[in-house]
């Protein structure tokens, strides 16, 4: 076994209705919260409400900004964290999916450091840690495990850049992990945060820092997306299918927090910059085609692994032959949970390529895959992404 580290302070209580818990677990962090989430409909009012009632009966103050946005900008942020600093709140608590928890995260820096919380993002301004507030997170989808990541990523309302604050003390003290919460998330979001979901685990399995003891969430949680994602799309109500996804979402924020994620997610990432209305999630199924096309015979072994997952019959296979029918096996599984789609697709202009490219190299994520990309090799990858075969 190689060498490897494993750290994670977040306390995770996973289960059936435990958002019931939510008024003791803020208590213990602070009187006065923030409450973070996006703007209240139908589907998710009375979870708001709810959390605010238990809150309250625990004798914690409740200020609720509902300002978060999918895709968070430095300007959103930056409201709730006047507000925070306006109203000297001791805690934040973000409820909802990723964005929403990413914005709380942010939130808990902004509003106690000086200057616009874009100024923060790697490799600029040091984040003191003394200033961070605790930060409880309550998700309601099974993918991004941000309830337990030690970044977030936001997008600079400006110059069409989506970075990520960075910092330990950035991972929630407290992840209330409530898969009964999942239930009424639609078809289409369950696709998007479910194979995001994926991909954590996926990109950290084939990471070059990869370790054997967080290969073990790994390919836990990839088990469960490949099995229990397509139920899911089909009857969102499958309480044994949302549990699985829940817990997948979980390891799989656990696992980038300790590894990191690869190119996919760096061109991902700098997609979202570029372009609105495209989720995380589309963005990767976007990309993973061709960047998986590019990479299989640089990580045969892994890739190996992951094509037995998904076909049992590969165990039958030479590792060359099963780690180049992963490919096949991944888009088979796009097209099955409604994913085959291309920028072209997503109405993003071909003007866009060689700055997506460009603001790839500006993230670390290329640095972490098998076989380190070039400026052309990455804007090829994209180009051959603009369309794809129905």
């Amino acid at each position: 076994m190689r060498n490897f580290n494993y750290y994670h302070p977040t306390r995770i209580n996973f289960g059936w209705g435990r958002v019931n818990e939510i008024g003791k677990v803020v208590k213990r962090n602070g009187k006065k919260c923030l409450l973070v989430t996006v703007k209240p409909f139908p589907a998710m009012e009375e979870l708001f409400t709810k959390v605010s009632k238990l809150c309250q009966e625990e004798g914690v103050e409740i200020i609720h900004y509902d300002g978060a946005i999918p895709e968070p900008t430095d300007e959103c942020v930056d409201i709730g964290s006047e507000i925070a600093a306006e109203n000297k709140v001791e805690v934040i608590l973000g409820v909802g999916g990723g964005s929403s928890i990413d914005t709380a995260k942010a939130i808990a820096v902004g509003a106690r450091h000086e200057g616009n919380v874009w100024d923060y993002r790697l490799g600029q301004k040091r984040i003191d840690s003394k200033k961070i507030l605790p930060i409880i997170a309550v998700p309601t989808t099974g993918g991004t495990g941000a309830e337990v990541t030690n970044m977030s990523v936001i997008k600079s309302s400006k110059d069409k850049t989506k970075s990520a604050l960075a910092s330990w003390d950035l991972t929630p003290s407290v992840a209330l992990v409530d898969p009964e919460l999942t239930l009424t998330v639609p078809p289409q979001i369950t696709a998007s945060t479910g194979f995001d979901a994926f991909t954590h685990s996926f990109e950290t399995f084939i990471n070059k820092n990869s370790s054997e003891f967080i290969d073990l969430y790994a390919l836990h949680a990839l088990r469960n997306v490949i099995k229990y994602l397509p139920i899911a799309i089909k009857d969102g109500t499958n309480k044994e299918a949302r549990e699985a996804l829940s817990f997948a979402a979980t390891l799989g924020g656990l696992c980038i927090s300790n590894i990191g994620t690869t190119l996919a997610h760096g061109i991902a990432m700098a997609l979202g910059g570029h372009a609105s209305g495209i989720s995380h999630g589309e963005g990767l199924a976007i990309f993973y085609p061709e960047v998986n096309r590019w990479t299989w015979r640089h990580a045969i072994e892994k890739y190996a692994v992951v094509g037995r997952l998904f076909n049992p019959a590969l165990e039958k296979s030479s590792d060359e032959s099963a780690a180049e029918n992963c490919c096949d096996e991944i888009e088979s599984f796009l097209k099955k949970i409604g994913l085959w789609i291309s920028l072209e697709d997503k109405a993003v202009s071909k003007d866009n390529i060689r700055a997506i490219a460009n603001d790839t190299l500006n993230l670390r994520n290329y640095t972490l895959h098998p076989k380190i990309a070039n400026f052309e090799e990455i804007s090829n990858l994209i180009e051959k992404s603009y369309t794809r075969n129905k």
